[in-house]
């Protein structure tokens, strides 16, 4: 069986609260040999990471504040990041970035929260997983004064357009890919923009419980995603990509492995 790598998977959201192991072990069952738990705030970076010390060499965490969090971002928080970020468990800065959609955060304070957590990944020299949705403009405006950090970087769960994926590669960004692609409806745009993806800069992920496959054969009752249907996940991105799902699966696992220096 080949083995898989899902690197953005919310296992602290409350939907997984009953059942979190038995994720874990589902997906174990189905190739997903490693997975990253992403921190959206100092409190879910802090549960992602101690989960992750459980599963040591399985499961791993990220530590940063997602656009939507950037709210409770304050001179502290930064300082508690950066403890998180000294872990074992702890391979990458973020969720950071900017999300314009909903505006949950007003925009300044998005944008200061994005650059501080930019700062302490160069500070650290570690890897950073990036969010960005209705901001791309502004998102490439911030992160020119950062480019040493492009080429450990990944944009996480893409959905854009033809366009923007050229910019983001030519900018030297990893293009994570999920179960969106999967949607005959919204994934029409990004059916065609992984074309434009090289297979070394592919990343895959399930961004569960989110996301869930709409053309999953036997869907769950609870519509809850989850990273046993990456397998899945990865072979509509090879379709769409014209490659085998095997060199999906090779070139996204090998990534992972670089980008975040899992073991």
């Amino acid at each position: 069986m080949q083995q898989y790598i899902d690197i953005g998977l919310n296992l602290t959201d409350k939907q997984f609260a009953k059942d979190r192991k038995e994720v874990v072990e589902r997906a174990l069952k189905n190739g997903v040999s490693q997975m990253i738990l992403t921190g959206a705030n100092v409190k879910s970076s802090m549960l992602a990471a101690n989960f992750a010390r459980e599963y040591p060499n399985i499961l791993f965490a990220t530590s940063g504040i997602h656009p939507h969090d950037a709210k409770s971002f304050h001179h502290e928080s930064i300082r508690e990041l950066k403890r998180l970020a000294e872990r074992e468990e702890v391979v990458a800065i973020g969720e950071c970035g900017l999300d314009f959609n909903r505006m949950f955060s007003p925009q300044p304070i998005q944008e200061q929260c994005f650059e501080a957590q930019l700062d302490l990944a160069s500070e650290l020299s570690m890897p950073v997983f990036l969010h960005e949705r209705d901001a791309h403009n502004r998102f490439c405006e911030i992160f020119s004064h950062h480019m040493h950090l492009a080429e450990k970087a990944v944009v996480h769960c893409f959905t854009g357009s033809v366009a923007e994926v050229k910019k983001y590669i030519s900018m030297g960004f990893y293009i994570g890919i999920t179960g969106w692609i999967c949607d005959e409806r919204r994934g029409q745009e990004l059916q065609e923009a992984v074309k434009y993806i090289p297979l070394d800069r592919l990343l895959i992920e399930t961004d569960a419980p989110y996301l869930l496959p709409r053309n999953l054969k036997n869907k769950p009752k609870n519509r809850r995603n989850e990273p046993a249907y990456l397998p899945h996940i990865a072979r509509e991105i090879a379709k769409y990509m014209n490659v085998s799902a095997e060199k999906v699966t090779e070139y996204s696992t090998e990534n992972a492995k670089q980008l975040f220096q899992l073991p």
